[in-house]
C-alpha cells in the first residue's frame, strides 16, 4: 500500500530536547486540553480519605483514596524485617509430635528427657479437651493429636484431669472417623500411625471405648497399607516412609540408623526421630530433638528445619500477590539460598534431607528459572512413572496441588525439553479432570480457593496471563492466615500464609487502581483532544488499549513506558480504522497527532528515527498479515524509547542477531495468533498454527529468560509483555477481556 504518510515531512521530526516524566498524567491543579483536576483535602493532616475530583465538560468523577502513607511504608518495612531474618522456617508447633518427645525417658533413668514438652501439652489443652489446630477442625487431626497427648500424660501418671478429658473427647468423636469425606483430607500417615497409637493405648490400660467392629476396622487398613509395601525397601532409601516410622513393624535399627540425616534426624521429623531415640538411644537423635525443643520452648513441630519449602513459597507468593518489586534484593537472596541447593536430584522442604519431591522440585525450577538462573528439568523426570507423574514413590493418591505446581513449572519450558512437554500433558489432563469431576480437595494443603488457582490456570496458560490479572484473582484465593498445611497433622507456616502479606498487596493494589483511573481519565482526554473519534477510535478501543498497557507494565515509577504503550496502541487503532474506510487517504490532523507522539516519545533524533522507521514498516505493511507483527514491534521500541533503554542499546555490548532474533520472534508470534483469531480459530484448537506458536513462545522464554545475550533484563521482557498482550487478546473472548478490565481496574479489592 502507498500512502501520503510515507513522505509526509512530518513523519520526521526534530527530537525536542526535553521530555515531560509522565505523559498527560494528572497533576494537581493543572489545566490541559480541557480538564480540570482539583483536589479536596480537608483537615490534611488528620483526614483519612483524599478525594480528587476530574472533572470534564462539566461532569465529575470523583476518586476517593484512602491515605495509606504511612501504612504502606509500614507493612513494606514488616515484610522487609521477616524476610531478612527468614532461617530454618517458621512453623507452628505439633501436639502429636511433642507428645511423642514427652514420652523419651532419659538415658539414665526413668524420669522425662524433656519436661518441658509435658508442661506444653498441658498448657495447651484446647477447651473442648482436645489437642490440634484450634482455628480449623479436622477430625483426624484432633483425635491424633489428643490420643498422641493422652498417651504421654499416661505413660507418667500424671494430670489425670487432663487425660480424662481428652478422653471424653475421643469417646465423643469417634463416629466421626467414619466420614467418607475425610478421604479428601487424610493425613499422612493416619493408616500406619493411628493404629500404633491405639495399641500404646490398649498397653497403657486406656480406655477409648471404641467397639471391636471400629478396631478392627482401623488395624485391617493399616495392614493392607504394611502388606503392598517391601521390606527392605523401608531400610536401604531415604522414602517417605521414613515419615511415619513410629508407626511400623519389624525395624532393622541399626540400618535404620544409616539413614540418619546430617543433623541427626530421621527425614527432620521430631515424632520419628523421638521413636529412634526410645528404640536406639542414639545421641545424634538425641542432639536433633534437644536443639527443637529448646527452639520451640518445648514444644514439636512436624517437620524441622523446613528452609528450603519456606524461602520458595514466600517467593511464589509474594510474586503472585504482586508485590514482589518492593522485596528484590530480599527475593534474590532467598532464590540464590534455593539455587545453592538446586541439583539433577530436585529438592525438598528442607536442605537436611537427601531425599526430594515434585512438589518443591517443581515450584524451584519454576521460580530458578523465570528469575534467570540456569536449571534444567532433569530433576523433575525422576518422577515419572508408566507416562505418569508421582510426588512421592508409592503414593496411594495422587496430590492436587503437585499437579498444579508441575503445570506451572511446564508453562515455563525452552524447546526440546520433551521430559517438561510430557510432564505438561500429564498434569494439564489430571487437572482438568479433577475440576470436570468437582473433586478440588487436596491431601497437602486447605487454602481458601484452591478451584479458583486451578482454573485460573487451566483457563489463562502462561503465555496469555498478563501479571496484573493474574494477581488481582489471587488476591481472592489467598486465604492470608487462614491457609492450613497437612502433613501428619495440620500445621501453619507463619511467613507464607501471612495477614500482612494480603493486607499489603491489597493497598498496594487499591493504589495500582487510582493510578490506573488517573491515567486512563488522562489519555482519555488526549484521545479527545486530537479528535481520534472522528478516525474511529472508541472509548472503548482506548480503555482496551490502557488496560493491556497497565496490566503489563504496572509499577508506579514506570508511567511513562505504560503511556507510551497505551497511545501508540490508540494511534495505530486510529491509523488502521481510518485506512479501512479511506483506503488508504491520509488527513493532515491524524499526522499532526502523529508527528506530535513521535516528537513527544523521543529522546534524541536517533530515537526519533528509529520510531519513525518503525512506524512506517508498519503502514507499508497495514494490508498484509505482517501488520498486526510489526504493530507489536512498533509497542516495544516505542516503550524501549520512553523508558531511555533504547539509546543505551549501543552502549549494551549488544548481540545485534540476539536482538534481531527477539524481534523475529516477537513479530511473528503476534502475526500469526492475530490471524488465527481473525479466522475464527481459538488459541487451543489451530492444529499446526498453535504448535509452531508454542515452539515460538518456548524459543522466546529462552531468549527472555536465559539472560546471555548483552541484552538488558528489561528491554527482554518487554518483548515479552508485549508477545503475553497479543496472545492474550487472542486467546480470551471479549466478555472475558471486559471481565477483567472491570476485575483489575474499577472493582475495589475488598
Amino acid at each position: 500500500m502507498q500512502t501520503s504518510l510515507l513522505h509526509f515531512p512530518l513523519l520526521r521530526p526534530t527530537a525536542k530536547q526535553w521530555r515531560q516524566k509522565f505523559m498527560y498524567q494528572p497533576q494537581v491543579g493543572d489545566r490541559r486540553h480541557g480538564w480540570i483536576m482539583k483536589v479536596s483535602n480537608e483537615e490534611a493532616h488528620e483526614a483519612s480519605i483524599k478525594q480528587v475530583v476530574l472533572e470534564v465538560d462539566g461532569t465529575k468523577d470523583v476518586i476517593s483514596q484512602k491515605d495509606e502513607k504511612k501504612k504502606m511504608p509500614q507493612m513494606i518495612n514488616d515484610i522487609r524485617s521477616m524476610m531478612r531474618s527468614i532461617g530454618d522456617g517458621e512453623i507452628s508447633i505439633s501436639a502429636y509430635d511433642t507428645a511423642w518427645v514427652a514420652i523419651v525417658k532419659k538415658m539414665d533413668g526413668d524420669s522425662p528427657q524433656f519436661p518441658s514438652s509435658i508442661r506444653w501439652i498441658i498448657q495447651n489443652q484446647l477447651s473442648d479437651g482436645s489437642w490440634g489446630d484450634e482455628a480449623f477442625f479436622l477430625v483426624q487431626d484432633r483425635m491424633i493429636n489428643t490420643l498422641a497427648c493422652v498417651i504421654a500424660l499416661k505413660s507418667w501418671n500424671i494430670h489425670e484431669d487432663e487425660q480424662e478429658k481428652g478422653l471424653s473427647f475421643i469417646r465423643e468423636n469417634w463416629w466421626r472417623l467414619e466420614d467418607e469425606e475425610l478421604d479428601d483430607w487424610m493425613l499422612g500417615g493416619f493408616e500406619i500411625i493411628f493404629p500404633r497409637l491405639l495399641e500404646m493405648a490398649v498397653d497403657l490400660g486406656l480406655d477409648v471405648h471404641c467397639d471391636e467392629y471400629a478396631l478392627r476396622d482401623v488395624f485391617a487398613k493399616r495392614d493392607q497399607k504394611l502388606a503392598r509395601i517391601p521390606k527392605d525397601l523401608l531400610h536401604n532409601a531415604h522414602t517417605s516412609l521414613l515419615f511415619s516410622l513410629e508407626g511400623m513393624q519389624d525395624v532393622d535399627w541399626k540400618r535404620i540408623l544409616k539413614l540418619r540425616c546430617p543433623d541427626g534426624s530421621i527425614m527432620s521429623c521430631p515424632a520419628s526421630t523421638a521413636y529412634a531415640l526410645m528404640q536406639t538411644g542414639d545421641n545424634k537423635c538425641l542432639e536433633f530433638l534437644d536443639g527443637i525443643i529448646k527452639k520451640f520452648n518445648g514444644g514439636a513441630p512436624t517437620f524441622y528445619p523446613i528452609d528450603l519449602f519456606e524461602h520458595l513459597w514466600l517467593v511464589d507468593r509474594l510474586v503472585r500477590l504482586g508485590i514482589s518489586t518492593y522485596f528484590t534484593s530480599e527475593i534474590k537472596e532467598c532464590l540464590e539460598y534455593v539455587y545453592r541447593y538446586w541439583s539433577d536430584k530436585g529438592l525438598f522442604c528442607t536442605s537436611d534431607v537427601p531425599f526430594s519431591d515434585i512438589d518443591d522440585t517443581a515450584m524451584g525450577f519454576r521460580l530458578l528459572r523465570l528469575h534467570g538462573y540456569h536449571v534444567s528439568p532433569r530433576a523433575l523426570k525422576q518422577f515419572e512413572m508408566d507416562g505418569e507423574f508421582f510426588c512421592f514413590a508409592r503414593e496411594s493418591n495422587k496430590s492436587l496441588t503437585c499437579a498444579y505446581s508441575l503445570y506451572r513449572a511446564c508453562q515455563v519450558a525452552f524447546p526440546g525439553e520433551d521430559d517438561l512437554q510430557r510432564a505438561e500433558i500429564f498434569s494439564h489432563q489430571f487437572l482438568h479432570d479433577r475440576r470436570d469431576s468437582h473433586n478440588l480437595k487436596d491431601k497437602w494443603l486447605i487454602p481458601k480457593d484452591l478451584s479458583g488457582e486451578v482454573g485460573y490456570a487451566l483457563d489463562m496458560p502462561w503465555k496469555a496471563s498478563l501479571p496484573r490479572i493474574e494477581t488481582r484473582m489471587y488476591l481472592e484465593q489467598y486465604g492470608g492466615s487462614n491457609d492450613v498445611w497437612i502433613a501428619k497433622v495440620l500445621y501453619r507456616m507463619y511467613l507464607i500464609n501471612n495477614d500482612i502479606l494480603l493486607q499489603a498487596a491489597k493497598a498496594d493494589f487499591s493504589s495500582f487502581q487510582r493510578m490506573c483511573r488517573l491515567e486512563l481519565h488522562g489519555i482519555k482526554k488526549w484521545s479527545k483532544w486530537k479528535n481520534l473519534e472522528m478516525y474511529g477510535v472508541s472509548p472503548k478501543s482506548v480503555l482496551q488499549a490502557y488496560f493491556l498497557a497497565a496490566s503489563s507494565i504496572f509499577e508506579p515509577n514506570r508511567a511513562t513506558e505504560r503511556l507510551g504503550w497505551a497511545r501508540t496502541a490508540v494511534l495505530a487503532e486510529a491509523v488502521s480504522s481510518h485506512f479501512r474506510r479511506t483506503k488508504g487517504s491520509t488527513e493532515s490532523s491524524l499526522l499532526h497527532a502523529l508527528h506530535e507522539h513521535i516528537s513527544f516519545l523521543s529522546f534524541d533524533d536517533a530515537s526519533s528515527d528509529n520510531l519513525c522507521e518503525s512506524w512506517k514498516q508498519w503502514i507499508v505493511t497495514w494490508t498484509s498479515r505482517d501488520c498486526q507483527g510489526n504493530a507489536a514491534l512498533l509497542l516495544v521500541r516505542a516503550v524501549e524509547i520512553c523508558s531511555g533503554r533504547h539509546g543505551c542499546l549501543t552502549d549494551q555490548k549488544l548481540d545485534l542477531y540476539k536482538y534481531s532474533w527477539l524481534e523475529h520472534l516477537t513479530s511473528s508470534i503476534c502475526r500469526k495468533v492475530c490471524a488465527r483469531a481473525q479466522d475464527g480459530q481459538s488459541t487451543e484448537n489451530a492444529g499446526d498454527s498453535n504448535r509452531q506458536v508454542d515452539l515460538q513462545m518456548k524459543e522466546l522464554a529462552r531468549c527472555v529468560l536465559k539472560g546471555d545475550s548483552g541484552i538488558s533484563e528489561p528491554t527482554r521482557h518487554t518483548f515479552l509483555h508485549v508477545v503475553k498482550s497479543f496472545y492474550y487478546v487472542a486467546h480470551c473472548s471479549p466478555e472475558t477481556v471486559d471481565s477483567h478490565i472491570s476485575k483489575v481496574m474499577f472493582e475495589d479489592v475488598i
